[in-house]
């Protein structure tokens, strides 16, 4: 099989495409072709040396988002077939052309959903929905989300609206319009920050920051309650504010939620997208920021 891998920490350039032996599937694993595979900012982190607890071993394959279709069973699997489409979290070796992963944490993939849209999903939709679960959004809310064109960004507007809740948004200029298409009222990020909220008429009670970058201070001094204030990106910060760290992990369950809606057109993702062999590009992209919705890796047409 292709697989993303790399020799040393560094910068994207560090990154290859190598051929490896297919991995077989453990009792209870399915073996998945991977048709594309999503590009998070934990993937950088990892590339670039700065998860010291997560174990590397070169040559290190990287990746935590596929969506593919099951090629082989491994013994006592009972709840999926070869040939079915699929979609899932894996660690450290999703930007490749097959993965084996626990049968039970696979997510159905519809078949109205292409399968970069769904590899754009895996990750934002079990942050979001577990980030909003966390801080108990509802429809009596006003939800601030920094970094709101980000593809976690994305997805917390959309569903926060679905709840019922207001929402404001933090964008560069460029991605105003986008997210009042989504539902939200854009605010600019950087110095006039709290000035652009207070300006909207609308008073903050919950904030999900995905930005970093100061995020966390201009929301405390919008004097949101700070057990309300959460973050994803800027763990120094929520320790010095008094924030929360959201931490609400994977589940298919909830991934399972918002491919349901991203199926019936409920909920959208944009995806920018790059072939297997450009993944030092895609890597790029993504550490540079800024970008709108997700950055995927096309495996296979």
């Amino acid at each position: 099989m292709r697989a993303a891998v790399f020799d040393r920490f560094g910068p994207p350039e560090v990154l290859r495409v190598a051929e490896t032996a297919d991995p077989e599937p453990l009792p209870g694993e399915v073996r998945v072709r991977i048709r594309a595979a999503g590009v998070q900012p934990f993937d950088v982190a990892v590339r670039r040396g700065q998860m010291p607890w997560v174990t590397v071993v070169f040559p290190q394959q990287i990746g935590q988002e596929y969506a593919g279709v099951v090629d082989k069973l491994g013994d006592g699997v009972t709840t999926l077939a070869v040939g079915d489409e699929v979609l899932g979290s894996t660690m450290l070796n999703g930007q490749a052309s097959a993965v084996t992963v626990p049968a039970a944490n696979v997510v159905a993939k519809p078949a109205g959903l292409d399968f970069p849209t769904a590899a754009a999903l895996v990750a934002a939709a079990q942050t979001a929905t577990g980030a909003l679960r966390e801080l108990e959004v509802t429809d009596g809310d006003v939800l601030l989300v920094h970094g709101a064109a980000g593809s976690v960004g994305t997805l917390a507007v959309q569903l926060a609206r679905l709840a019922g809740a207001r929402v404001i948004g933090t964008a560069g200029p460029a991605n105003h319009d986008y997210l009042r298409q989504l539902g939200a009222v854009p605010v600019p990020y950087g110095d006039e920050l709290v000035t652009s909220v207070k300006a909207t008429g609308l008073t903050p009670t919950v904030t999900l920051d995905a930005a970093g970058r100061g995020a966390i201070a201009a929301s405390v001094a919008l004097g949101i309650d700070k057990r309300r204030i959460g973050t994803i990106a800027d763990d120094a910060a929520a320790e010095e504010h008094g924030a929360r760290l959201v931490r609400a992990g994977r589940s298919p369950a909830r991934l399972a939620e918002v491919v349901a809606l991203a199926a019936r057109r409920s909920l959208t993702m944009p995806v920018r997208a790059y072939p297997l062999a450009e993944v030092a590009d895609a890597h790029a992209v993504v550490e540079a920021g800024h970008g709108r919705g997700k950055v995927v890796l096309i495996v296979e047409p």
